[in-house]
């Protein structure tokens, strides 16, 4: 779920570059793939084999040397290791296969609508409905719908120049004031008139063949939804930036082509998603009175519509070849504030998930049923292994170095990942992420949690 900020935090420095929409298609047989592979490969097996020796644990089994009551937590954690090992075996062998869709042919295209809700965006804006007006996308098939959620800025004056500067394909529309994004995209989802329509962040820009990429696994009836690839569109504005660009490749050409595997991918994000447009109609109403524990809910539309589609029966499936390059947080508050957003989403929308789950078919529901159980364990074994290692530090302080240096190994062979989409040393980017996490974002889901019915947006 990329970030959505206003202009007046996130100020776009430069057009799109080449870079920002990379996305590396080579042959099977090429050997830095497969050298690649061979450097994540011999990761998991230092994770196997530190798992069969004890060595991941032994900060627990430090704090049980002296605290009998530990001894109650190894076991359970021992349980998360070896299941989130085979889970990694899992997707790093699906990751290896995996190849994205065809794309929709000029002749052959869908009828299309884009909808860009905007609100206090400035020029940002701009550049978004450029990016869709100039992709290539048969013209008598497109029609671009931007809707201006009622800002306070000169937003609306470059919606309405870009609708008089091309009147064919931009339809404009202004609220008098701020309802709220799913009041703006819901507007759009009314008033479109394509068979498939996309809904693309106002601060983001699509690659030029993403609109392509992303309608053509709608080849497939099963198909209610498409997630595009999502990268930093200020990759290069500071140290944050950086970081996150590498988390959001990892987090889309790792795990989102895992979860495409089986038809379900959790979190279609708002930056550039497609849908198809009967199924959204189908479950429009819902999703607008969308409440959880009494509260109406204002933000995670998109997880919030993905569960929905998932939920009437259609597959949800990732498209590489989609990208599109979204503004994200410069500094820490900015960070937090996102993440704190995403992670009550998360809360509320995976109780959700709990129960649509068993509409999949078999093979994909027990699937997506182990991927959830072992990610969310992590919430517990891994805040309750802190408490622990904090038992062990006490009293050994040397136990704190040698954790250091574990988060290092992990994260420097996930990171690997990261090298298929881009061969950048900015994959190092990811090892100082984690250590960022650990140090500094920890406390985010826990507050998320106990205030997960809190409405609003923090960015606006």
């Amino acid at each position: 779920m990329p970030v959505s900020t206003s202009s007046t935090e996130l100020s776009p420095t430069r057009a799109p570059a080449a870079e920002d929409f990379t996305l590396v298609e080579r042959p099977l047989g090429n050997p830095w793939y497969w050298l690649i592979y061979a450097g994540v490969l011999f990761g998991i097996g230092v994770l196997v084999y530190s798992n069969l020796n004890g060595l991941l644990l032994s900060p627990i089994t430090k704090a049980a040397e002296s605290h009998h009551w530990v001894r109650f937590w190894i076991r359970p954690s021992m349980f998360w290791v070896s299941m989130g090992i085979l889970l990694l075996l899992f997707r790093t062998a699906v990751w290896m296969r995996y190849r994205p869709f065809p794309a929709a042919e000029m002749d052959t295209a869908p009828s299309l609508t884009v909808i860009i809700p905007a609100y206090n965006e400035g020029p940002m804006v701009r550049k978004s409905i450029e990016s869709v007006v100039n992709a290539h996308y048969p013209r008598d098939r497109l029609e671009v719908y931007v809707v201006d959620d009622g800002s306070r800025d000169d937003t609306w004056t470059y919606i309405a120049k870009a609708a008089a500067e091309w009147p064919d394909l931009v339809r404009a529309v202004r609220f008098p004031k701020n309802q709220g994004k799913r009041a703006a995209l819901a507007a759009g989802f009314e008033a479109a008139r394509g068979d498939v329509v996309v809904t693309m962040d106002s601060d983001s820009a699509i690659a030029p063949n993403a609109l392509l990429a992303i309608t053509g696994p709608f080849r497939d009836p099963v198909v209610g939804a498409v997630a595009g690839k999502v990268a930093a569109y200020n990759r290069r504005a500071g140290l944050i930036p950086r970081m996150l660009h590498v988390r959001y490749i990892l987090s889309f050409d790792v795990l989102r082509a895992v979860e495409s595997s089986y038809g379900t991918v959790y979190c279609c994000p708002g930056a550039l998603t497609a849908y198809r447009t009967s199924v959204v109609r189908q479950v429009l109403p819902e999703w607008m009175r969308q409440t959880f524990l009494g509260a109406q809910c204002t933000f995670g539309e998109d997880r919030a519509l993905t569960n929905w589609v998932l939920d009437s029966g259609f597959s949800t499936v990732y498209q590489r070849s989609a990208v599109v390059s979204t503004l994200v947080p410069t500094t820490y508050w900015q960070l937090c504030k996102m993440f704190l957003r995403w992670d009550r989403s998360y809360v509320r929308e995976e109780i959700r998930f709990l129960r649509i789950v068993w509409k999949r078919p078999p093979l994909y529901a027990a699937l997506a049923l182990w991927d959830r159980l072992v990610t969310n364990l992590h919430f517990p074994v891994g805040y309750a292994s802190f408490v622990l290692l904090g038992l062990v530090v006490w009293e050994q302080p040397l136990t704190l170095v040698r954790f250091f240096l574990a988060v290092a190994v992990v994260s420097f062979f996930y990171s690997l990942y990261f090298l298929r989409s881009e061969r950048s040393l900015d994959f190092l980017y990811g090892i100082l992420f984690s250590y960022f996490d650990v140090l500094l974002l920890s406390w985010i889901f826990p507050y998320a949690f106990f205030t997960v019915r809190a409405r609003s947006w923090l960015t606006r």
